[in-house]
């Protein structure tokens, strides 16, 4: 029988970021831990994991705690999107309750370099707000969950970049929906840019390297960038990297080997 001590450490990854996936590749190969990748399922076609895979929410901050219990989970690693405040918000509610370690990957926001054109905003609807009233030609990096809002100014011509393929909605009479998965190159950007004569591009910054090259091609073309600022997420514990995040899960099953449990 194997000794409590030498159990894997049952771990629980909420995924949805390029951050995500690298570690579940990393966790794959490690001896010492048994994993999960937990996705939200608001992409279609998401990219394959050699780890087992859940898809779906959990049910609040109730439900999550249920699963922790249920799946005897040792620690929780919040690899989601900078956005997703609200799960965010529930993981750090569910680990406290059944109390269990929790540690998030955050990637450092981008910041203005020499060049950029940026005008913050607290939320996708006021950037959205924040453009001319006469037509322009904008592009949205927001993701699919924010067409709904774009509508609230329907007289724009928006190129729309989302993973999953679909025909813009009626109430957006001139926009055109492109399908593509990150990273993407700044030359392609730029080359897109300026073939739909784009004059201002909807970001959210999320950080990282996967989409900073529609930064980067705005920057290069004198575009200006409407920047969503992150929404506020409750104190946690934090590392940048998934060398980080690794480190931090074998110095757990460390102590908790020294401690005989």
């Amino acid at each position: 029988m194997m000794a409590k001590s030498d159990r894997l450490l049952r771990v629980l990854l909420l995924a949805g970021t390029t951050e995500a996936a690298s570690l579940a590749r990393r966790l794959a190969d490690e001896k010492i831990v048994a994993a999960t990748l937990s996705l939200a399922g608001r992409t279609a076609n998401p990219i394959a994991s050699p780890l087992p895979v859940r898809v779906g929410g959990f049910g609040g901050v109730a439900g999550l705690s249920g699963y922790l219990t249920a799946e005897n989970i040792d620690l929780v690693i919040d690899a989601t999107h900078p956005f997703a405040a609200q799960m965010s918000g529930n993981a750090i509610a569910a680990a406290a309750a059944v109390g269990i370690p929790l540690l998030a990957i955050e990637r450092p926001p981008w910041t203005r370099a020499e060049g950029d054109d940026w005008t913050e905003y607290d939320s996708i609807e006021a950037a959205i707000a924040g453009l001319p009233a006469t037509p322009q030609d904008v592009f949205s990096g927001l993701g699919r969950q924010a067409i709904t809002a774009l509508s609230k100014a329907p007289q724009h011509r928006y190129v729309i970049r989302v993973v999953d393929a679909s025909e813009p909605p009626a109430n957006l009479p001139h926009a055109t929906i492109i399908a593509a998965r990150g990273p993407f190159r700044t030359k392609d950007d730029i080359d897109l840019f300026s073939r739909c004569g784009i004059s201002h591009v909807l970001a959210k910054n999320a950080g990282g390297d996967a989409a900073y090259s529609k930064i980067e091609a705005a920057r290069k073309l004198g575009i200006k960038v409407h920047m969503v600022r992150r929404p506020a997420i409750a104190p946690r514990s934090t590392v940048t990297s998934v060398d980080d995040a690794l480190a931090w899960i074998k110095a757990h099953h460390q102590r908790r080997s020294e401690r005989g449990v």
